[in-house]
């Protein structure tokens, strides 16, 4: 059975204690691989090398740690099979989302900030004849990331790669329930040059490794991305020790569909924004408010599409759902799926744990769930469920909807539906939300802020952003 190594200082290591976990393959329940379970000793042998390595990478020359990253991204497009197949694996999800969404989009993260650290600039001030200010840019020094488990590369690659091209050394902290592709990015580290110490990929439960990144006094900015109690807890650590922090947490999405809407491309975005990746993207839409007008005809159209959708063996392109990532979180999305029926919910599709047969018939499979006649304020519409769970309710005005869907204590993402333009800017500036699409879904313009507001974050990450979130900003005045 294969080891999963850590990789520290340029090389792939066992974990101290050599001692290793579980890491299970969702689509059929068994195990198939082991992960180092390290602690705090693992962390603190990769801080040590990143202090090492950062005078060096941090005075590079900008250009030369470009074509480093450029070189760390054309590496994994050129085994992206390879790569899909291994998060589908470890994750759940069907290989093709893989192979169309999360490695492209990795790719697409080194390559983006390796080109954008050439373009950062600085800005001057003058003050007549009295004084010139001008702002330089450093890097912070050791950048600690921690990812989540729904799009394992994809994130992993968006924290790493800002935080690389500003000139931090970083000591990374994948998902214990996926691994797998942080460990096959190392191994093309190694290949790409990138130089030892650098860039340190420490694998193990949060509670050991990822508290002591975020505890470590040498580590100066954590990147988090994650549950809000997590992040909580990260705060409370991080916050006395004046590090930086970026908080990426829940969310509790609205999709706002109004009469005047393009009826098909609604339907049809709609039930990809509910179900992609099993609705285990932090930007899914779960509460779906439709104008009463055209509730009855939007219900039956979207019934219809989404029982179309089959749920299977994620190697097979024509299942749309693949596994649930753990056997607790299952059981966590349907124990919401019972509560919603206790709070009064209809179910009218899904609300069942899938059994398949042969390899499959111990895996986590759950079907895409749609449930109308709960109130907005229940728990079922209040919490993050974080799986193929969504709620239909009516609406009749613009007022109404937007107390519906400020009402939780997320504000990350909104999809709203209308063709009226006055009403789609009303509505988008009043949401409480850190990013709304009209007419659309999930797309992304890798220039522009990410984040959310109240329990769905603190900070953005995204295009100059984060290149801006790894570096400290000093104003030089120099009197005339």
């Amino acid at each position: 059975m294969q080891k999963i190594k850590n990789y520290i200082n340029g090389v792939l290591v066992e974990p101290i204690s050599g001692n290793y976990l579980d890491n299970y393959n969702p689509s059929t329940g068994k195990v198939y691989s082991l992960i180092p379970d390290s602690n705090e000793q693992d962390v603190e042998l990769a801080v040590k090398a990143a202090q090492d390595a950062f005078p060096i990478w941090s005075a590079l020359p900008t250009q030369k740690r470009s074509a480093l990253l450029i070189r760390l991204s054309e590496l994994i497009e050129k085994n992206l099979e390879k790569f899909a197949v291994a998060e589908s694996v470890d994750n759940g999800k069907p290989v093709w989302l893989a192979r169309t969404v999360d490695i492209p989009r990795a790719v697409d993260n080194f390559h983006f900030y390796a080109t954008a650290a050439l373009h950062q600039s600085t800005e001057t001030h003058s003050m007549g004849d009295v004084a010139l200010n001008y702002t330089l840019r450093t890097p912070i020094g050791i950048a600690g990331c921690i990812s989540p488990w729904n799009l394992p590369l994809y994130l992993f690659s968006w924290k790493i790669a800002p935080a690389l091209a500003s000139g931090n050394c970083v000591v990374a902290k994948p998902s214990e329930i996926t691994p797998m592709t942080a460990y096959l990015l190392s191994e093309l580290a190694i290949e790409a040059g990138i130089p030892a110490g650098v860039l340190n990929i420490v694998h193990g439960l949060g509670t050991k490794v990822g508290s002591a990144i975020v505890a470590h006094p040498k580590i100066q900015a954590i990147s988090f991305t994650g549950g809000t109690k997590t992040g909580e807890h990260i705060a409370r650590v991080a916050a006395p020790m004046f590090k930086k922090l970026s908080l990426e947490l829940g969310g509790k999405n609205p999709t706002i569909i109004f009469a005047d809407c393009d009826f098909d491309k609604a339907v049809k975005t709609t039930v990809r924004s509910s179900f992609a990746n099993q609705g285990e993207i932090c930007l899914c839409g779960s509460r779906i408010f439709i104008e009463r007008p055209l509730y009855e005809k939007f219900k039956l159209a979207f019934l219809e599409e989404v029982k179309k959708l089959k749920v299977g063996d994620p190697s097979d392109d024509k299942n749309w759902l693949g596994a649930i990532v753990s056997k607790l979180h299952m059981e966590k999305i349907l124990s919401y799926i019972a509560l919603a029926q206790e709070e009064g919910g209809k179910i009218l599709h899904g609300g069942n744990r899938v059994q398949l047969d042969g390899e499959f018939a111990e895996g986590y499979f759950i079907a895409p769930t749609i449930i109308e006649g709960l109130p907005h304020d229940c728990r079922t519409n209040q919490e993050e469920i974080f799986g193929p769970v969504v709620t239909l309710q009516p609406f009749d005005t613009e007022e109404e909807v937007l107390s519906y869907a400020n009402s939780t204590n997320y504000g990350l993402a909104a999809s709203v539906w209308t063709q009226h333009l006055t009403k789609a800017h009303h509505v988008a500036a009043k949401l409480h939300s850190g990013i709304v699409w009209i007419n659309c879904w999930l797309l992304r313009d890798l220039r522009t802020p990410f984040g959310g507001v109240k329990s769905s974050g603190v900070g953005r990450e995204g295009g100059f952003e984060a290149l801006n979130f790894f570096t400290e900003e000093k104003n030089i005045c120099i009197k005339l």
